[in-house]
């Protein structure tokens, strides 16, 4: 065992000491959420979404059309809610049962 410096984590899942970097990995993989359109396509930072409905926006005055283009979405760790930047409109923030990816 002579040079083995790796610091080892206890996993309560599983009862097992782990390697510190393999239990990091382990606990980073579920935290991760799945956001899903309308349609079931996975949703990722980056991706350009289209409005499946006519949506009035609260504050703003304004109603996006059905098949409007929003790009550029980013996730914000809720599984149903998309954050997304759209002219005149600020903080916008959209469920993704009403989008469908592009």
């Amino acid at each position: 065992m002579a040079g083995d410096d790796e610091d080892y984590g206890y996993d309560e899942d599983s009862g097992e000491w782990l390697p510190a970097g393999e239990l990091a990995a382990k606990q980073a993989g579920e935290d991760t959420i799945e956001v899903r359109d309308a349609v079931g396509n996975l949703l990722a930072d980056g991706d350009s979404v289209t409005l499946i409905k006519d949506l009035e926006v609260k504050g703003a005055g304004q109603t996006l059309k059905r098949g409007t283009l929003i790009p550029s979405i980013r996730l914000t760790g809720d599984a149903q809610e998309i954050d997304c930047r759209y002219p005149g409109i600020k903080g916008l923030v959209l469920r993704a049962e009403f989008v469908r990816k592009r």
